[in-house]
């Protein structure tokens, strides 16, 4: 790389820390942490969305816990030196004001490393501002060409580029870095825009000339799945590329990695395990309900690729329980694979337009028609809430075809719903239930689709008329739920199950809709409510329905799954027995093949795989992993927020859609409709 290329990538990775700085004055505008100095910080101020700030609180709060513990245990010695932090790559952070008010400086100072000219803005920002200067007491002025660009008595900014490891050990001594004193090295997000070797020799330096420290990171991991290539492509885009992931693609390759360079202990964990297991939970409730928030999957996998890791060495801080013991967390180690599905793209471009969106519906129409409806995805080459109907259509005995098509006539346009869910009436009509318009705002009424072709086209097209359901529209007030064919009394019904509403998070509640009156109506249903959930799947089984896990009322995945048994006096709830139980999971399908359960991707938390397909056997309750072989995929397949289409007959299962708002990296869509191929489950081998 020439002296330009690497001024440019320099650059680019300065121009991360500006976003982040931004996201972190965001963060405190909001009430997410305390924080009135990381606006005094930035030149301007923007808003950023929910899942960002529920992201950077995450981590705000991982590096909180390790610096307190570290400050705790430096401190507690009587005879100890003052204790130091050194913070790599600080950027605009205002980790010493934050520290500095709450007192726990006393005995300690901070040194602040970044590029020269992200220091020199900094330190020029501190003297500008009265209120910074207040904490920082008297100061130095700067000295020209010198790499100290701000020091006072317990705090010093110095720039300097960390490839320049012996100039920074230089500049660190010069500056009264005391390498006997018991020492935090502190990299956010940094290690990983530096190439490898140029992190190890960082890693391995602190190890060898601090004999007392403690070195924390944070940052991301898990390169291979959609998610993480994705979040790869991002900052490629960036020009500030990740660096050292393929080597380091996990917490037990991170650990590895810094014992191995002389660090005596090592803890690390991704960003699930820290929240559920070091914030109490009412500091978890307390976030959960600052803004209306409605993006969990992203969430939790923006948690799933990001990690903290604290390694020590030394008398004082060899015995540092940054990560006390805890109640453990439910870690699900993945299983071997019974099988493989294949997937195979069902249709190129050239036979019509994919289904590029998320949060919609599908259902099967007839043999040769699948129609999806709402959700949010590319319309007219923008990202938007999807007004146009997706047809698949049947085109020869084994392919596809694809056409968009908007509703005609005077009647009612789609409202712009999504997490709502689609019901098969006849060859001709489907009914759509609930949905939302916003995390605050629910798609009220029922929408019936009808199917038919126009006198003067040769081309489907829809007509939707809204059903009235006068004051009982309340009861559609919710998004994420359920909807199920049940028969009782040979009568045919729609099972509406859970999901979520404006005023509660988490619904456990149900409701029956007469299919032939579209009358809502009372039906018995005995044994034990179950958990509250949303997201959770759902299918018809032997006239009654079956529901797999699901966001509980924590904002954490289920593993039940559970039997609305049909009965003499109407329905009972069974909770099924499966071994071994299904991992944790919620935003995944469901489809009963061959006397078999099967759910279809998902999210979940507690396994460091990504989920497949499991087949639960129903007659003996044994439970198993599938993986999706997705060789024959050119793109990346994020499967969650999809639907999926069962066609026993062809022995295929149809993936439709899916992705998310992928944090701060941009939204992904799944480019390809899917065939996986379930033959393998036959009963005819």
């Amino acid at each position: 790389m020439g002296p330009r290329s690497r001024e440019r990538r320099a650059g680019a990775v300065q121009n991360t820390n500006d976003s982040s700085a931004l996201s972190k004055s965001s963060l405190a505008a909001r009430g997410y942490v305390h924080d009135t100095f990381a606006a005094l910080l930035v030149p301007r101020t923007v808003r950023r969305t929910p899942l960002i700030h529920r992201g950077y609180y995450v981590r705000a709060r991982a590096v909180r816990h390790c610096v307190c513990a570290f400050l705790e245990q430096a401190c507690a010695v009587a005879e100890a030196l003052p204790a130091q932090i050194v913070s790599l790559g600080a950027g605009s952070d205002s980790l010493y004001f934050c520290l500095k008010t709450a007192g726990h400086l006393v005995r300690a100072a901070v040194w602040e490393v970044d590029f020269p000219e992200v220091a020199r803005r900094k330190a020029e920002r501190i003297r500008d501002t009265p209120e910074l200067c207040a904490l920082t007491g008297p100061f130095q002025k700067e000295v020209p060409a010198s790499t100290l660009l701000f020091e006072s008595l317990d705090y010093r900014i110095l720039g300097i580029d960390l490839r320049q490891l012996q100039r920074l050990e230089e500049a660190l001594a010069a500056a009264g870095l005391d390498t006997a004193a018991p020492t935090l090295f502190l990299a956010e997000a940094v290690l990983t825009y530096l190439k490898p070797e140029s992190a190890a020799a960082l890693i391995t330096w602190a190890a060898r000339r601090f004999p007392d420290a403690l070195f924390v990171i944070y940052e991301q991991m898990k390169p291979c799945d959609a998610f993480g290539q994705f979040m790869q492509q991002h900052f490629q885009q960036l020009n500030s590329p990740l660096q050292g992931l393929d080597s380091f693609p996990n917490v037990e390759a991170q650990r590895c990695r810094f014992l191995q360079a002389g660090w005596t202990a090592c803890t690390a964990m991704d960003m699930n395990e820290f929240y559920h297991r070091f914030l109490p939970k009412e500091e978890r409730q307390r976030i959960e309900n600052l803004e209306p928030f409605d993006e969990f999957e992203e969430w939790h996998l923006k948690c799933a690729h990001y990690f903290i890791l604290a390694a020590s060495k030394g008398e004082t801080l060899a015995q540092t329980l940054v990560f006390p013991p805890t109640e453990a967390f439910p870690w699900v180690d993945p299983v071997s694979p019974s099988g493989v599905f294949p997937a195979s793209v069902t249709m190129s471009d050239s036979q019509g337009p994919n289904l590029k969106r998320y949060g919609h519906a599908s259902t099967l129409l007839s043999p040769g028609i699948i129609l999806s409806v709402g959700g949010f995805g590319e319309q007219e080459r923008k990202h938007c809430r999807v007004s146009k109907f997706h047809l698949l259509l049947r085109d020869g005995d084994f392919g596809w075809k694809g056409s968009q098509i908007s509703n005609w006539g005077t009647g009612p346009k789609w409202d712009g719903r999504l997490y709502h869910t689609v019901t098969r009436l006849s060859d001709t009509q489907a009914l759509v239930l609930g949905g939302r318009l916003s995390p605050v705002t629910p798609a009220l009424g029922i929408l019936q689709l009808c199917f038919c072709k126009r006198e003067d086209s040769s081309t489907e097209d829809l007509k939707v008329t809204v059903t009235k359901t006068g004051s009982e529209d309340s009861t559609l007030s919710r998004w994420r739920h359920s909807t199920t064919e049940v028969t009782y009394q040979n009568q045919k019904y729609l099972f509406v199950y859970g999901g979520r509403s404006v005023m509660e998070p988490v619904l456990s509640d149900w409701h029956f809709l007469h299919v032939r009156t579209m009358a809502w109506v009372r039906i018995s249903v005995e044994g034990n409510t179950p958990e509250a959930r949303h997201s959770h799947s759902a299918c018809g089984w032997q006239g009654g329905a079956l529901f797999a896990g699901g966001l509980g009322t924590s904002e954490e995945p289920l593993s039940s799954v559970l039997f609305l048994k049909p009965v003499s006096c109407g329905f009972l709830w069974e909770s099924m027995d499966i071994q071994p139980p299904i991992t944790p999971r919620y935003s995944h399908t469901a489809h009963v093949f061959n006397g078999k359960l099967l759910l279809v991707g998902g999210v979940w938390i507690h396994s460091s795989s990504v989920p497949g397909v499991t087949v639960v056997d129903l007659n003996i309750g044994l439970s198993s992993e599938y993986e999706i072989d997705t060789t024959c995929v050119p793109r990346p397949l994020m499967l969650h927020n999809h639907s999926s289409i069962l066609l026993p007959e062809e022995k295929q299962l149809l993936l439709l859609g899916g992705g998310g708002n992928c944090f701060s990296f941009g939204t992904y869509f799944n480019p390809y409709t899917l065939t996986l191929d379930l033959s393998s489950l036959s009963t005819e081998q």
